[in-house]
């Protein structure tokens, strides 16, 4: 994988990981304890999970292949434990890849 291309799907991954904090906070767990319908926070949780892991998988990639500095690290791994923060950084990395 190539710079590039680890910036371009770490974006994605962190666009995708904010929308499914949206969906599990704003519909799945809305319903599980509104509607007495656990099974939506089971599919979407999984499915977040699996973004989550992702997302620090390209972090890892991301860290290696491009050199960034712990500080920036930090601040995305921070960003990826905060709703909606991951927003902000799917924005950074394509001003970033649009730099490149």
């Amino acid at each position: 994988m190539n710079n590039e291309s680890v910036l371009q799907w770490f974006c994605r991954v962190a666009f995708w990981e904010g929308v499914s904090t949206v969906i599990l906070f704003g519909i799945a767990m809305p319903l599980k304890y509104f509607a007495d319908m656990p099974g939506a926070v089971t599919y979407v949780g999984w499915i977040h999970g699996l973004l989550f892991m992702l997302y620090l998988l390209f972090l890892a990639l991301a860290t290696l292949k491009l050199g960034w500095r712990l500080k920036r690290v930090a601040l995305f791994f921070v960003a990826s434990l905060v709703p909606l923060a991951p927003f902000f950084v799917e924005r950074s990395l394509r001003k970033e890849a649009v730099a490149r």
